[in-house]
């Protein structure tokens, strides 16, 4: 018999665990899902980073910074496998992501103490709606057995704004005001995920001294998503002390394919280029100017998604 448990319930049986943060973005157009997860120390995210890749499932990739991790997944419901050798060796897995209208439906295995993990700890994690667990069984979590949940959380969507050209040689920092945007938004249903600072090419003629562009993105509940886009542009454009400001969106977990996220690290390109590529790529201008802030914002868009390299120069290492 199916037992229902809100984080509240959960606390008040195992006590207070250790999950920070537990938030699910879908994309139901490319059938994936990412998911953000944060503990309170890195061991327990380092070791169910590697059990859960070693499982398979639902997950596809995964990356580990710290205490927090970063998975992406595949939409339905995927076989697991335990442990190098056997289940004996524990484990643990993310077996299916699921939507369910405005909720998304995400079910977890766990074998042995990885079992309080899924069963105890993400199952009381801000942001979780309740819990499912199928029998009273996997609430006796510990020992040798393997525990089952469904952990249902709201179903947000995901949106990134690239932002150039917000400054001049005399005074402002397009990096600033994109994160004072981001920090800045209290949208009911709409959560700020953090800030990408993209170095340009540096040899466009017509800029500030250090030639970068912003992305911002942002977990959104799809309800939510013409009011966080007229509260960026209304933001940016407030603060702007430049008059050929760019601002740019994507909606969506994939960032499209395009020769212009090198070019824009390499090469001179014009307004009109940006603009024809943003509409073939399917990303769109919400700025007023119209100008050549589009050009960065659109290359700091498709970069928003890497790591350190989207700080450096075109094939720069770390």
């Amino acid at each position: 018999m199916t037992v229902t448990l809100t984080p509240e319930e959960v606390k008040a049986r195992f006590g207070p665990m250790f999950c920070r943060r537990l938030l699910v973005m879908t994309d139901q157009k490319n059938g994936i899902a990412e998911i953000h997860e944060e503990c309170h120390a890195r061991g327990p995210i380092e070791w169910d980073h590697m059990n859960r890749r070693r499982a398979g499932g639902a997950l596809i990739s995964a990356k580990t910074q710290g205490c927090k991790m970063t998975m992406t997944a595949k939409l339905g419901c995927h076989p697991i496998r335990f442990g190098p050798a056997a289940t004996e060796l524990g484990g643990q897995a993310l077996e299916a992501v699921i939507v369910h209208g405005n909720e998304v439906h995400t079910s977890w295995a766990g074998a042995a103490g990885a079992g309080v993990g899924v069963s105890a700890c993400l199952a009381q994690a801000p942001g979780v709606i309740r819990t499912e667990y199928k029998s009273e069984e996997d609430l006796h979590v510990g020992g040798s057995r393997i525990c089952r949940s469904t952990v249902i959380l709201p179903n947000y969507e995901k949106i990134t704004f690239g932002i150039d050209d917000t400054d001049v040689k005399e005074e402002g920092a397009t990096w600033v005001l994109a994160l004072q945007c981001g920090e800045a938004c209290a949208i009911e249903g709409v959560l700020f995920l953090g800030m990408r600072l993209v170095q340009l090419n540096p040899k466009a003629p017509n800029k500030t001294t250090n030639c970068t562009g912003s992305a911002i993105s942002f977990a959104v509940l799809p309800e939510k998503k013409a009011e966080l886009i007229a509260f960026v542009k209304s933001f940016v454009e407030e603060h702007s002390v430049s008059p050929e400001t760019g601002i740019c969106y994507i909606e969506g977990l994939v960032m499209p394919e395009s020769p212009y996220k090198k070019q824009i690290k390499t090469e001179l390109l014009t307004v009109e280029y940006a603009n024809e590529e943003a509409e073939r790529i399917g990303v769109t201008y919400i700025d007023s100017a119209n100008s050549k802030g589009r050009i960065g914002s659109l290359g700091a868009l498709l970069w928003a998604n890497d790591g350190v390299e989207a700080a450096g120069l075109f094939g720069e290492e770390a």
